[in-house]
Formats: C-alpha cells, structure tokens, sequence
C-alpha cells in the first residue's frame, strides 16, 4: 500500500468509526485497522462507502499506508489494550513518528507510556475526546498533551475536527501540556459531569417523588429549563427522554434499570482531589450516588425494612421549582 494516508486509526468501536468519518470529511485521509477484520470491512462498505477511508488488514499494513512523520492514533479500551497496541507499534515506527491515545486512559498510565515511548525515540500523546458518539462525529471537544513535539504535528487534524465556538469559531482544542495533562483534564472534565448529572438527578427525585409530576410535565420543565441559563446538551438529553414512549405507549424511562455504571474517571478525580487536600464533596458524592445505585440487590433488600418518607407537599409548586432551577 502506497504511504498515502494522513493519519493512522486503530479501534472501530462507534467513538473510532465516528471520528475517521470526521477526519474524512475535513478532507484528511485517514487508514483504519481493527482487530477483528469482519468490523473493519463491515465499517468500509457502509458508512465509509464512497470516502477516503481506506482500510488495512494488519499493523504492517497500516504503518506502511502512512505518510511521515506517521501518526497512529488509538480508539481502544483504556488499561492493558493500550500498552499492548504500543508495544506492538513501536518497532513498527521510526524516530519522530506519534502514538496518540484517544481514550479515557488515567493520567497516571499516560505519564508512564510517554516516558516509554519517548525512550524509544518516538513522541506520544495522551488525548481526552470529549462529546460522545455525536461529538466525534461531529465536532468534541480535544484535550492533548504529552510530547510537547508532538503537538504541531497533530494540531491540523486535531483542530480541524474539533468543535468550534464563540463568534471567531475558535476550535475546541489547545495543547494541555506535557506528559499525562491531556487525560488528567479530560478526567477532572469527566468528574465535573458526574456532578452535573447527579444535580439533575436530585433535581428530577424531588420532581417526580415530591411534586408528583409525570414524565410529560417533566419533559415541558426540562426544555423551559434548556431555554435559559441551563442551556447545555446534558439538560437537553433529559428533556429528550422524558418524551419517549415505549410501544405501549408508557414512558420508557420508568423501564430503565435504576443502576448506574461507570468508567472511573469520576473515581480518578475524587481519588485526585483527596490526595491534594482539595474538598470536591459534588464530584465525590455522586460518584459514591453511583456506586450505590450499583447495589440493585441489596437496596431491594433493604427497602423491605427501611420504607423511608412519604414525601407531601401542598405549598405553591412554581415557587419550589423556581428553587429546584436556581439550585441547578
């Protein structure tokens, strides 16, 4: 395969795929690789189809479809798979060449594989990708850092396919820093979420259990809300499901599992917090909210004994949610 390629990307999950279509449309050539081909191929005749996405069967491949200084960016699982795609694309590369991670990674892992890469004569670069499936897609926000080298290599691709904003619609990406600053912002930048989600959890709770309100009610709150000040896309989403309805046309919300995941960067944060002494009680609280939404079994368990309140309120209801957006 003819060295051809702008920048190499490994890992076709939804996050990978979405952000070589991006690439692509910002007129970059991008050569993907996945482990099991079958995705690759799959991904190469559907939403690919047409582009200048190309595809390659191996590692070799892939490296050899790059033009120089190579650039080889990650959109693997965070933890063992990244160290294992290093240590298979470093004698695969040569001195100047860029390994970027674009996964949630911990900060801590970033700050040792850059040093490891770096050793080997290559630069390395640990990158946040915030936005969702929607924002790859379309324009996240990117948080790089790492070899400092590095940066105006990446920076055209990076800043193209950033979401832009304000009226210069500057990019939505800036070099962090060096070693691990890209993830460690990305992390903090995480953690900040789970204290907004959890805002609008406690705020629906008091909503739903106090207020007595339906999903329709919830779903005109919501999108007044998205109007103002809480104008923001997590706000929006919320609105968005309240109107949902399953085909039997009862709120599919209700149908949900009341058990929350999470990947740790909102841990990572609060673990961060407390080493340095600094008192992040939101971010800390709704990690530990959570971890016990986790705990489906034993909380259907305890409910059996410990029934809690029932909530009654009769006093003017705009007035507490007046209360509820202003605390929001």
């Amino acid at each position: 395969m003819m060295s051809q390629a702008d920048i190499g990307l490994i890992g076709l999950a939804v996050m990978g795929q979405n952000l070589a279509l991006n690439m692509n449309d910002h007129g970059f050539t991008v050569a993907v690789y996945n482990r099991t081909t079958s995705r690759k191929d799959e991904f190469l005749s559907t939403a690919a189809s047409g582009t200048r996405i190309i595809g390659a069967d191996s590692l070799e491949e892939l490296v050899g479809s790059l033009k120089k200084p190579r650039l080889v960016m990650l959109m693997v699982k965070a933890g063992q798979p990244v160290d294992d795609f290093i240590e298979w694309l470093v004698p695969l590369l040569e001195p100047g060449d860029v390994i970027i991670d674009g996964g949630n990674s911990n900060y801590m892992d970033t700050i040792r594989r850059t040093g490891y890469v770096e050793s080997k004569g290559l630069l390395y670069v640990g990158t946040g990708v915030s936005g969702g499936e929607e924002g790859a897609r379309f324009g996240p926000s990117i948080m790089p850092g790492g070899s400092n080298a590095a940066w105006p290599l990446v920076k055209p691709i990076f800043q193209s396919i950033a979401a832009k904003a304000g009226e210069n619609n500057d990019p939505c990406c800036d070099w962090v820093g060096e070693n691990g600053a890209g993830h460690y912002v990305k992390m903090v930048h995480n953690g900040i979420e789970y204290g907004d989600m959890q805002l609008i959890c406690e705020a629906y709770h008091i909503m739903r259990e106090m207020l007595g309100m339906d999903a329709d009610q919830l779903h005109n709150i919501f999108s007044e809300w998205n109007k103002g000040k809480l104008d923001s896309y997590l706000i929006g989403i919320t609105a968005d499901i309240f109107a949902v309805k399953d085909e039997d046309g009862t709120p599919v919300l209700e149908k949900i599992l009341d058990a929350a995941g999470q990947k740790g960067t909102g841990k990572w944060t609060g673990i961060s917090a407390l080493e340095m002494g600094i008192p992040l009680t939101m971010v800390v609280e709704s990690v530990l909210a959570r971890s016990l939404s986790a705990l489906k079994e034993e909380r259907v368990s305890a409910s059996k004994f410990l029934k809690g309140p029932a909530p009654e309120y009769s006093s003017d209801k705009m007035k507490i949610l007046d209360d509820l957006h202003g605390a929001v």
